[in-house]
């Protein structure tokens, strides 16, 4: 599904990435777990082509075309979704509203049939129950006067209804209860089909308890480290990071 190769990445003058390697294969979950300050978020945005990041070097291909040669709008169009760490209020803009206009801009450049109204409200009530929102959320401004776990719960709604290819979620587990955890996991879980690529970026496990990863990659200064499977999470919890060696070396 996508191939990061030697990605090398920059915030302002620092470099974060330093030679990245992931391939993240289709249909599979794929957790990135590592220190405070590895570049965890700057993957997952670098990714995204967030205006923050200067790729310096190495490519991300996804469905064979470079994602360096494509915008963040076109990013989105072709199927790859973020759920950020911390989702911004935006006042003035209707959550509802905002939410269509991105269904069916993809949509179109899908060359499928735009919603109306009246179809996109029946798709939205559908998602909200199984997530457990209430149906002012969607009436509301995006985000604003949002608890921490009502944004995640909005950030999974919308990855519910744009249905992407491939996911990514930047610590979509932080700051949420335990009813929330679940409500998240299983709207996460709903997405499995076999062919969509999810990338969950996460400091605790117990989100892992739930939504099952295929892989788990550690991340140490700027480069994966070590990939193995589920079991790695407890080894990481026994002896921590530093336990890690690179295995790459």
């Amino acid at each position: 599904m996508m191939k990061i190769e030697n990605l090398k990445a920059n915030i302002g003058s620092k470099e974060i990435l330093k030679g990245l390697n992931l391939v993240l294969e289709e249909g599979k979950v794929h957790a990135i777990m590592g220190p405070n300050g590895a570049g965890k978020s700057t993957l997952s945005k670098a990714v995204t082509g967030h205006y923050e990041i200067e790729i310096t070097g190495g490519d991300i291909v996804y469905k064979n075309r470079s994602l360096l040669e494509m915008s963040p709008e076109e990013r989105a169009l072709e199927g790859i979704f973020l759920s950020f760490q911390n989702p911004v209020e935006i006042p003035g803009v209707n959550n509802a509203y905002f939410l269509r206009t991105a269904l069916n801009a993809k949509r179109k450049h899908e060359g499928k049939k735009e919603l109306n109204a009246a179809e996109f409200l029946r798709l939205m009530k559908e998602h909200l129950e199984s997530l457990g929102m209430k149906s002012d959320m969607i009436s509301r401004s995006l985000n604003e006067g949002f608890s921490g776990g009502e944004k995640k719960r909005n950030e999974i709604l919308q990855m519910l209804v744009l249905e992407p290819d491939v996911i990514i979620l930047d610590e979509i587990d932080s700051g949420l209860d335990i009813d929330a955890l679940r409500a998240v996991s299983e709207g996460i879980n709903k997405m499995k089909n076999g062919k969509r690529s999810f990338l969950v970026i996460t400091h605790y496990s117990r989100i892992l308890d739930y939504i099952k990863p295929d892989y788990i990659h550690v991340l140490k200064e700027g480069k994966i480290v070590k990939t193995a499977g589920p079991e790695l999470v407890a080894q990481l919890e026994a002896e921590g990071y530093e336990s890690i060696e690179d295995e790459n070396q």
